[in-house]
């Protein structure tokens, strides 16, 4: 089958490989319809994740048809249209068990992250097998492992480019509102316009939230997240956020603060962000009110230097951080979506055949042409 790999730092390529088999009674194969671009393969793209091999099959995100199940598969069929989880889960393990899918012991392929994060990570599509990771989304079909913990059925009133953001941009966004415990009447900043970013404003808004404002530098995709989700826009390059928040604030800041500003592929590809990506986590802290809480969504890898320890302390600050929500969420966002509820196609600012994956992670690594998203058809 044809599938877009990574080739090297900075390269992506269309390539063939073998077609994926059932492999446990509890797999099935699905045929992709639709996948979308992450920002969580940026530092991949940017060759700063060592762990990577060339040839390792992308994408974090995708729907698509059952073509096979596996004998103890129970609430798929074949033909069923899915959208998948972005992270992989057994659904029995202890942390499961607990309703963290993201944090699961055992869905993992390969070799994990335990040295460098004291703990075994969850495995995820997309993400290099030496991280625990499964081959991605953006190819014709994909072995999906623990079928029936994260794989869910779309509602027939629910197109393919609305839904495939269930896979993991929605619950991501609506995770980090979640996090946060936005309630009724507060006020919330919002670092990042992309996806992630956008879904999370429009979640403080479903929550309650009197005031939501989103910082980003990029003036495009300012105004759609004004447009779509109707919350306040606040471009870095012009204005002094921290001055800004407290004034639309009451003086205080922001009650909740939510870092969804992702990793870089590169340092220079997003002025006024540094290198280890933590500009707009070190302004979060800072703007936070006294007792508020920081929520830091997306993939960070390494680590985070001249982190604000001091003003978190003094402040009081509860910081609460999560890579991915895992499929707990997906239902309800469906369910959302079919009333029109959770509006997400607008995001899919373009979209290409597989065959041109390359130029896709171009335009989507370069924020070019107004680039949130790109949704892949194979």
């Amino acid at each position: 089958m044809r599938a877009l790999c990574w080739a090297g730092a900075d390269a992506v390529e269309v390539r063939r490989v073998p077609d994926p088999e059932l492999r446990n009674a509890q797999d099935m194969i699905v045929r992709v319809r639709r996948s979308t671009t992450c920002g969580a393969d940026l530092p991949l793209l940017g060759g700063r994740v060592p762990e990577a091999s060339a040839g390792e099959v992308l994408g974090r995100e995708f729907l698509g048809e059952v073509v096979e199940v596996g004998p103890e598969v129970r609430r798929h069929r074949v033909a069923d249209r899915v959208v998948v989880g972005a992270a992989v889960a057994c659904g029995a393990c202890w942390f499961c068990r607990q309703g963290l899918l993201a944090c699961c012991d055992n869905g993992t392929s390969g070799v994990t992250a335990e040295p460098e994060w004291g703990q075994p990570s969850a495995g995820g599509f997309g993400r290099p097998a030496r991280l625990g990771g499964f081959a991605g989304g953006h190819a014709e079909f994909v072995r999906v492992p623990y079928a029936d913990v994260g794989a869910f059925a779309v509602p027939e009133s629910v197109s393919d480019d609305r839904a495939v953001f269930a896979a993991d941009a929605a619950p991501a966004g609506w995770y980090g509102a979640e996090l946060g415990e936005v309630a009724q009447g507060d006020v919330v900043a919002v670092w990042g316009a992309g996806a992630v970013g956008q879904l999370t404003a429009g979640a403080a808004v479903a929550r309650g939230a009197d005031r939501v404002i989103v910082v980003d530098d990029r003036d495009d995709r300012l105004r759609m997240v004004a447009r779509h989700a109707g919350v306040e826009a606040l471009n870095h390059r012009y204005v002094d956020v921290l001055a800004e928040l407290r004034e639309r604030s009451g003086g205080r800041g922001p009650d909740v603060c939510v870092d969804a500003s992702g990793m870089p592929a590169e340092p220079s590809r997003w002025p006024l962000t540094e290198a280890d990506g933590g500009a707009a986590l070190r302004e979060a802290v800072h703007a936070c009110r006294k007792g508020g809480v920081v929520v830091v969504l997306d993939a960070r890898p390494g680590v985070v230097d001249r982190f604000p320890l001091g003003a978190l302390t003094d402040k009081g600050l509860a910081v609460r951080a999560a890579r991915r929500r895992g499929a707990t969420a997906i239902p309800e966002l469906l369910a959302r979506m079919a009333r029109d509820e959770l509006v997400t196609e607008h995001l899919a600012t373009h979209r290409m055949p597989l065959e041109r994956g390359a130029d896709g992670y171009a335009l989507f690594r370069d924020r070019a042409d107004g680039c949130v998203r790109v949704v892949f058809t194979p």
